[in-house]
């Protein structure tokens, strides 16, 4: 095991805004379900709804309370995109297979507001008020341009359109940019009412199924059952298990498959103390969620009256001021009005980049399936993963695409990936420096 399980308790806005409770009883004593399910974050949460919507009994075992990992510290965020184009997918592969992840993306948001109806999370907040993406330069404007167009010609994607440079400052409160690509079918939510409520959500209407502060040591799979020893001692066995550990993956070694396929990669969001009147009128005037073309990514909305700003660059096992001040300083540039704003909430945490720039999800042993690899986009992703994740483990076969789980690749030289992201990172910024 690695550092990832010494994180400190997460100095976040949706921490400090949270309506629910994520702390649930550790597993006490030996138990027989038919489908295990190792972490509680929305894959495993969403898994757990499909199997028992069934009739199947899943039970959920995390380290953690609900929330602490990547479902409580994301920005929110609800997208239609992999971090893979579909015109790239259509080069590499056909148009058919571009088609069909394009409908998976978006039944993927769907997903999540079926979810958010059906266990009636309002404090969820969930808004379809759309994704702006602030384009940074020319060369990336005509860029986006030709996949607009692409994608309304090949897909039939009418939830897309192109803004001007005077249109997106008009939105934002930034000259910053030279135009954008607005979507308008995906939206933005409080991410740990999420997690939270749908874990309430499940517990209030199928009974006890979630175990906190009881991390899976090892796991043992035969021809006739998959089972498991907690960190307690406490054994569960079942017919099925579901790994749904994703970036956090290194938090057990049972859970090693996993981890050696994905490339933690740190991302860090700062939220600044209330708006004023006229800074909340002048900024973000849509509140939609925001986000830029550079390779180190940086994105932003507002929620909870505050300015949030995201992004990825730091790097190490904790979070880093420097990473913070950095996010600061990016947050001035692009709105002088919030010089000397203070901040409120800064956390971190991590997202699971793969080498394919796809998620993945399927079986790989007759008795265990995996989903994870959001590469940035899990709010929609994971939910919905989660749902084909319980398909395979209840015995169906969906289709799944490029997300079929052998195409999941292990990261070479794993040892070296922190190194290697170090490396990766510096060249991103460096181009982004000089406007490539």
């Amino acid at each position: 095991m690695n550092g990832l399980q010494t994180f400190p308790s997460v100095n976040s806005l949706w921490q400090a805004t949270s309506h629910y409770d994520g702390d649930y009883p550790a597993l006490t004593e030996d138990k027989q379900v038919d489908v295990i399910i190792i972490g509680g974050g929305y894959t495993g949460l969403s898994a757990a709804h499909h199997l028992a919507s069934k009739g199947l009994q899943p039970l959920i075992l995390d380290a953690h309370p609900i929330g602490w990992g990547g479902s409580g510290r994301n920005g929110g965020v609800i997208t239609a995109k992999y971090r893979m184009t579909f015109p790239d997918m259509a080069s590499q592969f056909d148009l058919q297979t571009a088609r069909h992840m394009h409908r998976i993306a978006h039944q993927a948001v769907d997903h999540v507001a079926e979810l958010i109806d059906d266990y009636g999370l309002e404090r969820a907040c969930f808004r379809r008020s759309g994704n702006l993406k602030c384009v940074h330069n020319e060369h990336v404007m005509a860029q986006v341009r030709n996949e607009v167009e692409w994608l309304r010609r090949e897909l039939g994607d009418r939830t897309l359109s192109l803004l001007s440079k005077e249109q997106v400052a008009e939105e934002t409160g930034s000259p910053a940019f030279v135009g954008g690509m607005l979507a308008t079918d995906v939206g933005t939510l409080h991410p740990l009412n999420y997690s939270r409520g749908l874990a309430a959500g499940l517990t209030q209407r199928w009974g006890t199924m979630i175990h906190c502060h009881s991390s899976v040591a090892d796991i043992r799979a035969d021809s006739h059952q998959v089972s498991v020893t907690t960190s307690g001692g406490q054994r569960v066995t079942a017919a099925q298990l579901i790994m749904a550990t994703n970036a956090y993956s290194s938090l057990t070694p049972a859970t090693r498959f996993v981890r050696k396929r994905l490339i933690p990669f740190r991302s860090s969001m700062i939220a600044t103390e209330p708006l004023s009147a006229g800074q909340s009128a002048s900024l973000l005037r849509e509140e939609r969620s925001y986000v830029e073309t550079r390779r180190m990514m940086r994105w932003f909305r507002k929620a909870e009256g505050r300015l949030l700003f995201g992004g990825r660059g730091a790097f190490g096992k904790h979070d880093s001021q420097p990473a913070f001040d950095a996010l600061y300083r990016a947050m001035v540039e692009l709105f002088p009005s919030l010089a000397g704003i203070n901040i409120d909430y800064q956390w971190s945490g991590h997202v699971a980049m793969t080498l394919d720039a796809l998620p993945h999800v399927g079986r790989i042993a007759p008795r265990i399936c995996v989903a994870g690899g959001y590469n940035g986009a899990g709010v929609a992703q994971s939910s919905y993963l989660g749902t084909l994740a319980a398909q395979f483990a209840a015995g169906e076969s969906p289709e799944v695409a490029l997300l079929d789980i052998h195409r999941l690749r292990a990261v070479p030289l794993y040892p070296l990936r922190e190194a290697g992201i170090r490396l990766m990172a510096g060249w991103y910024q460096f181009l982004d420096a000089i406007g490539r």
